[in-house]
């Protein structure tokens, strides 16, 4: 099993902001490698590696337990249960990446125990978690976390509804720890961030987030909310910082439609794909992402994101994307010309994606 991203994006930047990463850039931007596979007695495994980078990344590294057809366990490096889009392979985004509040919140891969339990409409998802794979190799001391999720995912008449939440627990072990909630404009490809809280001082992080989605033939829309509190030592005040997003999408081409399993959403499979004779799956997304990192005296700022999204699946494993974002910030982290933090960026990012 495999995937290869290649992105290509430029985005405009304010005057008085001078950075190497705004224009145009491009970079391969993931390159998984692994197996996976079934033992005897229930058990399966998945093993995998991004060699995008210049370091290789393990990503999932993971054994299951299948102890009865409603009830998985899973054991190992793999995602902890967050909203519908995180949880969303990167396979299958409406965008060339997720929402604000998807990255800015820091959400990975780490190691951990956790269960499953899916029957008829409803999926109970929860677990306990450590540091990644990565961080669990220093000398310092391992955050844990207890993380849980609900759906509730009935047919309504001939679409498919979806109604989530989740809570989060994240004790960071460690007096002396930090976190940061920063985010990229919309694209991968620069390495500026114009909303970043810096570094926080913390002893814990709580989350709660909401989620709905509603697939009908070739429509589909889907919004989350996620709320985020930061605990800090002493009498610090603990800042809140929230993100969400509302998206809507439809298919231009007869047939089509959206693909959604176990709680999220699942590849597309064009009703004439071009093998077939056919031109594929088109559609188009819009979105507005919401991302606000002011609270509490840490002044991060605000992102307001307008989006438009093209998506081309020529075949079941091959992916086409154009993305393109108008960002309003209000205290933005960087600073314009005079001293200026409301202001505007531009943002337009492109993919070409295979996996096997």
């Amino acid at each position: 099993r495999g995937r290869i991203q290649l992105d290509a994006g430029t985005i405009s930047s304010p005057p008085g902001i001078s950075d190497a990463s705004t224009g145009f850039g491009s970079e391969v931007r993931r390159a998984y490698l692994g197996f996976e596979g079934k033992i005897p007695g229930g058990f399966g495994y998945r093993a995998e590696i991004d060699v995008a980078a210049s370091a290789v990344e393990i990503t999932d590294l993971f054994l299951t337990y299948q102890a009865s057809k409603e009830l998985q366990f899973t054991i190992g490096q793999h995602k902890p249960f967050w909203g519908l889009e995180e949880l969303t392979s990167d396979l299958f985004p409406s965008f060339v990446e997720r929402a604000a509040v998807n990255t800015a919140f820091g959400y990975e891969r780490r190691v951990g125990l956790s269960a499953t339990y899916a029957k008829g409409d409803v999926l109970l998802q929860g677990g306990a978690f450590t540091d990644s794979a990565a961080d669990l190799n220093n000398d310092e001391n391992n955050s844990y976390s207890l993380d849980g999720r609900a759906v509730f995912a009935p047919k309504l008449g001939s679409g498919q509804l979806h109604l989530g939440g989740s809570v989060h627990y994240h004790d960071l072990n460690d007096s002396a720890s930090t976190v940061r909630y920063r985010v990229r404009p919309l694209i991968h490809t620069p390495d500026i961030r114009f909303v970043d809280t810096g570094n926080i001082t913390a002893v814990s992080e709580t989350g709660y987030g909401l989620e709905a989605a509603y697939i009908q033939g070739p429509f589909h829309i889907a919004s989350e909310a996620h709320w985020q509190r930061v605990e800090r030592p002493g009498a610090l005040t603990n800042p809140t910082f929230f993100g969400g997003y509302l998206e809507a999408g439809l298919f231009l081409t007869k047939g089509d439609t959206r693909g959604y399993k176990g709680g999220v959403f699942d590849r597309v499979k064009p009703h004439r794909p071009v093998d077939k004779g056919g031109f594929g799956a088109v559609q188009v997304n819009v979105r507005y992402d919401y991302l606000d990192l002011i609270d509490a005296g840490v002044i991060g700022g605000k992102q307001d994101g307008y989006e438009l999204g093209l998506v081309w699946t020529p075949t079941d494993y091959t992916r086409f994307m154009l993305s393109y974002g108008h960002l309003l910030y209000s205290d933005a982290f960087l600073p314009a010309a005079g001293g200026d933090r409301d202001y505007s960026v531009d943002a337009l990012g492109g993919r070409v994606q295979i996996d096997f």
